[in-house]
This record gives structure tokens, sequence and C-alpha cells, in this order.
């Protein structure tokens, strides 16, 4: 073999292993956020036949990823039972190499709000919230499926009855033990841009530990910008589902860009897939999964929240 036939072998195989590399793609991202955020899903209430056809779309994804069942479950749907009505978070793991006993977390709620009665447009459709944090934890899994780099173990779970008290998250945080969890990436309402604009995100309870110092720190070199919370009279840190595994000393924190102050579709009929920057959004979900790398690597262990 001559020296430019060698060269040029040597260029093929790094381009086919470039091409190997996973990549979250904004298709995918319109795909899974407006499947989610469809007039089908009839607003996805707890304990309704929309939430219910939310979380079998959920399970589907898992299974095509081909993610493994949490604990000694045999399917992705943790149930459970609120009020004397059943209701389940859709949990799916990718077990860590290394270090399976140490668990990072990625989280989000796929309830939201259901249907009115009376009007011309009935569903709150809920594509920022939190379909949008769902989209981006099946995004995720099926990126680190993919990557086949963990050495801890990652637990992608979508809770329900976030909207009605925390419920899933409440039942998930009993179920396991938050000594192994090493951290929790909640992801609320990601489909707007931030006060600061594009490529940017907020922290909740960002002094809390040095989780999102870690995240930015595998973001140098990048136009990214994880930010503290800009709104601590919401008192966000203890208002969605990282809360409960946060108060057992977890670095459990939620990465958001809902503009809480101003933003003008939360919690109304009109939080529609067509109000989201699909864009930005993508690169947000592509940030998480980059700034998470040491994380899920084992070379970083967040501090705990005391």
């Amino acid at each position: 073999m001559n020296k430019g036939s060698l060269l040029f072998f040597l260029f093929l195989g790094l381009f086919v292993q470039a091409q190997e590399k996973p990549t979250i793609q904004k298709q995918e991202i319109v795909r899974i956020e407006t499947k989610l955020a469809s007039d089908k899903m009839e607003g996805r209430a707890i304990f309704t036949p929309g939430i219910d056809s939310a979380s079998a779309f959920i399970e589907n994804e898992f299974q095509k990823i081909d993610l493994s069942y949490f604990k000694d479950l045999k399917k992705y749907r943790q149930e459970f039972v609120v009020k004397g009505k059943a209701a389940n978070n859709v949990i799916g793991v990718l077990p860590g190499k290394s270090k399976p006993d140490e668990y990072v977390v990625f989280s989000a709620h796929y309830d939201h709000l259901g249907i009115i009665k009376n009007g011309e447009d009935k569903i709150f459709n809920g594509a920022n919230d939190d379909a949008s944090g769902t989209t981006a934890v099946i995004a995720l899994a099926k990126y680190f499926k993919e990557l086949n780099q963990n050495e801890r173990t990652i637990v992608f779970v979508a809770f329900t009855g976030e909207e009605v008290g925390g419920f899933g998250s409440k039942f998930f945080s009993e179920n396991i033990d938050s000594n192994k969890v090493v951290a929790m990436f909640n992801i609320e309402m990601i489909g707007t841009e931030s006060k600061w604009g594009k490529n940017s995100a907020y922290i909740t309870g960002f002094e809390k530990s040095d989780f999102g110092t870690i995240l930015q720190g595998n973001l140098q070199g990048s136009n990214f910008n994880f930010n503290p919370d800009p709104y601590p009279q919401e008192q966000l840190f203890y208002r969605s589902d990282n809360a409960r595994l946060a108060a057992l000393g977890v670095p459990a924190h939620t990465i958001s860009t809902s503009k809480m102050d101003v933003e003008p579709n939360y919690h109304k009929l009109t939080d529609e897939v067509s109000t989201l920057d699909l864009d930005n959004m993508t690169e947000i979900i592509k940030s998480i999964a980059i700034s998470s790398q040491s994380i899920i690597n084992g070379g970083d262990t967040p501090t705990r929240v005391k």
C-alpha cells in the first residue's frame, strides 16, 4: 500500500468514526415534542385517558432505545396510587459500566392541566410545560445509549402528578436510595428563550451545590451559559420535581429557561408547539448532554445539598 492509499484509509476511518458519533437532531426534537403536545394527548391530566396515551408513547420510546427496567420492575411503568386512583411514572435505565451503584437522574414531568369544558380551544397542550422537558429526557436517553460511555448508571424518568402536588417525584424519591444518587438533572420548560436570550438557561438552587459550576466548566469554549436562577422570589427550587431528592441531600436541580415574570403562555391554553423556539431548544438539550459528561463518566461528583 502506498502512502497516498494509507492516508486515504486513515481519513476514511476517522470520517466513519465521526459519522458514527451520536448527535441530537432537531427533527427528532420536533417529532417527540409535537407528539407529546398534540391534541390527541388531551392535555395529559393525571387520571385521564390522555395521560395514559402519553405514558404509552414514552414507554414505546424507551423500548425503541432499548433501556433497561428500573430496579425490580418488569416494565417501564412505575405504578402507585394517589387518592385511591392509579397513576404511574415512566422510568428507563442505562446501567453504568464501572460505577453501576452510582446514579445520575434525568427527569421531567409529563402531566399537564387537561381539558376545559367550554371554549373554541379546550385543550391545555402543555408544549413548554413540560412536554419540552420530557422531550429532552427522551432525546438524552437515545443520545447516551448510542454514546455508550456512561460509567455511572443513568436513570431517565418522566414524572406524573407534578401539577397537582408532585406525587410522582415523591413516590420515586421514596423508592430509590438517595445516597446512591450523585446528581439529578430535572428539566422544566426549556422551549422558550431565557431572559438572556438564546444559548442560555438557568439552574435553580445554583448556590446550594457546585452542580452548576461543574456544568458550566464542561461548556468552556462554547457559547452556552448556565446562570443562577434569576427569580429567587418564586422559590422555584422548591416547586419542581427536583425538590423531593434535594430535601434528602441530593444535588438535584432544575434546568429551565422560563421567564417566570413575563412568560405569556404559562398555564394557558396557548402553550402550544407553535410558540416554541425549537432550534434553541435543541441547542439547550445538546448543551445539557455536553455539560453532564464529567458527572456521567465519574470524573466529577457534585457536592451534596445541605
